[in-house]
């Protein structure tokens, strides 16, 4: 997808009326300007040379100089006469916006037990591999937003890098409706989740969906959806129990990739009704894909979302002999079959598909063995969050699928754009948040988890080696990670609020005139009097 052309007037104005700036915040949740009580290099001064500077639009050979957490120039030769600078030499690597994860799980109840990875942890493993900013999932408490919302702000107390948030809508009434409202107008939320499956808990039926893709229009958020039909899943997995299925291969079997194709379907059918925008999260098989290509080819604004471990994995996994390492990979949607992975990675190499996420949604082993005789009863997630940008790197760029700067785009600039935050995240730009990482090519990684950040004593990645390596992550102009070094702390992330109305937006109301205009009605009818 092409990037519009950057209008530094615009950028500026964006930059003043959109974020506060960083010595107005406050302090207690931003990475502190002085002293190293709040982890990372103290230095607030860095100065990255002779690397490959990589944006969305363009890469160039270019010096970038930070200060107090904003990039201040990217040019070449930069000089800066002070000795209380930290030099990066950056030469013969790619130097990159951190990363930013659309799709995360932190300290989520769910399926009877909580993620293995709360924010510290999961943040903490998300900077050693160079995501700098990531966007979790509110539940609501009983149906209530608001209440929600104020939980994951206890839950994220503890955070160690920048975060922002989407909601869930589990029911819907009067009161849901107007606390959407102020969680756009108040707390930073730009887009609303839907789940299409998981019946009995979290789904949502197509009338309430309705509403919400109704009620997501008005405020300027963007809708998202969890795509499978979660009927025809309970149905499928009554199946499976009936052929007396119960391990995990079950899982997969009972919501096959064409009942995710419907739902999308269906997703995108009624948005178009609405003449609202839609986010499809974790595309995980072709069905799923098509149906977004299709949409998107004939104008209808649809996002779609893969995940590393749909456009990676394969399913064979969940038929191993044992337990412990096939439940591992249980996740919904499932993980398909050989082929899948490989069209989603074309898909998204043509921009079909607009960027990447992980679900990272961690169980350990001993979680996952609540479902040791049933797979229904096994908590549905896989890591990702420290992974995903080695994998895409080596995945997509490595073999020449895609290039230097379609990897920004993909892992970090589209992300920015779709929730409203470019070019304050998502960018190497003057005046953009000193978000960084230095990536060198010729570096290679083997993944385990006896050496991951995770909680987690299990890594679906297990072993899978690979080049292109992050080296040093920047996060809010501090030295995160450097030498296989981390130095954060709990408390020292900051949320990130994100104004409604992206770009998915623009041409809405011409849209909306133009299906009025079209409609040809009401038809003034001569009413004659009955003789």
């Amino acid at each position: 997808m092409a990037l519009r052309p950057l209008d530094p007037f615009f950028f500026i104005l964006s930059l003043f009326l959109l974020f506060p700036s960083p010595s107005l915040s406050d302090s207690t949740t931003q990475f502190c300007s002085a002293g190293s009580e709040y982890g990372g290099v103290s230095s607030t001064r860095i100065l990255i040379k002779g690397g490959t500077v990589v944006n969305a639009h363009h890469q160039q050979l270019a010096d970038v100089y930070v200060e107090d957490g904003i990039i201040v120039a990217v040019q070449p030769n930069i000089k800066v006469g002070d000795d209380e600078v930290t030099v990066l030499d950056a030469t013969g690597k790619f130097v990159m916006p951190g990363g930013i994860d659309p799709h995360t799980h932190l300290a989520m109840e769910f399926m009877g037990t909580e993620t293995i990875d709360d924010f510290f942890s999961g943040q903490a493993a998300a900077l050693t591999g160079g995501t700098t900013m990531h966007i979790d999932f509110v539940i609501p408490v009983n149906g209530n937003l608001v209440a929600g919302f104020e939980a994951y702000e206890n839950k994220s107390r503890n955070s160690c890098m920048d975060y922002g948030f989407h909601v869930a809508i589990t029911k819907w009434d009067e009161g849901v409706s107007r606390d959407m409202e102020k969680l756009v107008k108040e707390k930073g939320i730009n887009s609303f989740r839907f789940f299409l499956a998981y019946k009995g808990s979290l789904m949502v039926t197509d009338d309430l969906l309705l509403e919400g893709l109704k009620r997501c229009k008005s405020l300027g958020a963007l809708a998202m959806v969890h795509a499978e039909n979660g009927d025809a899943v309970f149905e499928g997995q009554k199946r499976m129990i009936e052929l007396g299925i119960t391990g995990p291969e079950g899982h997969a079997l009972s919501r096959p990739p064409v009942l995710e194709g419907e739902a999308t379907a269906r997703a995108i059918r009624l948005a178009r009704f609405v003449n609202t925008p839609l986010y499809v999260v974790h595309v995980m098989s072709v069905d799923a894909m098509d149906e977004i290509a299709k949409a998107r080819k004939s104008g209808q604004k649809v996002i779609g979302e893969p995940v590393v471990s749909g456009l990676i994995l394969d399913d064979h996994w969940l038929w191993d002999p044992d337990f412990t390492i096939a439940s591992k990979y249980v996740m919904s949607p499932p993980i398909r079959p050989v082929g899948h992975g490989k069209a989603l990675q074309d898909a998204l190499s043509t921009g079909i598909l607009q960027l990447v996420g992980t679900d990272h949604c961690t169980f350990n082993s001993t979680q996952k063995a609540l479902g040791l005789d049933d797979f229904r009863k096994i908590p549905n997630g896989v890591n990702g969050l420290e992974e995903r940008m080695h994998l895409i790197w080596d995945t997509m760029v490595g073999s020449g699928q895609i290039s230097a700067t379609d990897f920004v785009r993909i892992t970090s600039t589209e992300c920015a754009r779709i929730f409203n935050i470019y070019p304050r995240k998502g960018a190497i730009l003057a005046g953009s948040d000193a978000d960084i990482i230095i990536l060198n090519p010729n570096s290679s990684y083997v993944i385990s988890s006896k050496s991951h950040h995770s909680r987690s004593d299990t890594n679906v990645y297990e072993g899978r080696k690979g080049k292109g390596k992050v080296e040093v992550t920047i996060a809010g102009g501090r030295i995160v990670w450097e030498n296989e070094e981390l130095k954060v702390v709990p408390g020292s992330g900051k949320y990130v609020g994100m104004p409604p109305f992206s770009y998915l937006f623009d041409g809405m109301e011409k849209s909306d005139a133009n299906y009025l205009s079209s409609l040809r009605a009401p038809v003034n009818r001569v009413r004659t009097e009955a003789t």
